[in-house]
């Protein structure tokens, strides 16, 4: 079934307004993944603000060309699907990578942050990062240590003061 110019226009204008949202993007292949799977990590991405697009190869290189990205989509294998990440630069990258985990048809080809565009490596290794969270809670945990440690060792030293003249009154006794 042929699309209407007027249809592409339209895809490639959503595209591009979508491109001009986004924080990050991940690129996927998803051939051979059924209707119900694609419909599962749809759900995914959009609980953590992120959305899937799928459209022809040339109608997305079209609309990353009409925003000056270089980069060049029909280099990329299988069938194309645009994950955009709108919340943050990370989210869309661990939700893909989380899902491929279980579903090895969706394969992930590579994805554009702060416009560079990176392999599959380096999306993974960003996908693998600890979460915003986890961070923020390993510093509060950094930054508290040493409050925490100072108090142990107060509290350690005023219960030897108090054992010390505990033993002094029992001796005096």
């Amino acid at each position: 079934m042929a699309i209407t110019k007027e249809k592409k226009q339209e895809i490639i204008k959503e595209l591009g307004e979508k491109i001009d949202k986004q924080k990050s993007v991940v690129f996927i292949d998803y051939a051979g993944t059924s209707v119900k799977d694609l419909s599962l990590l749809r759900k995914g991405l959009r609980q953590s603000g992120n959305e899937l697009k799928i459209a022809k190869k040339t109608l997305i290189n079209r609309a990353f060309e009409e925003k000056k990205m270089d980069l060049n989509i029909r280099d990329l294998g299988g069938q194309v699907g645009v994950v955009f990440g709108y919340e943050d630069e990370v989210s869309s990258s661990k939700n893909v990578y989380e899902f491929s985990k279980t579903h090895e048809t969706v394969k992930i080809l590579g994805g554009l942050l702060e416009g560079n565009f990176y392999g599959v490596s380096d999306i993974v290794k960003i996908a693998e990062l600890p979460s915003r969270e986890q961070l923020l809670g390993g510093l509060i945990g950094t930054l508290n240590a040493p409050i925490s440690n100072f108090a142990y060792v107060l509290s350690g030293t005023l219960s030897q003061f108090v054992q010390v003249l505990s033993q002094i009154r029992d001796r005096k006794q």
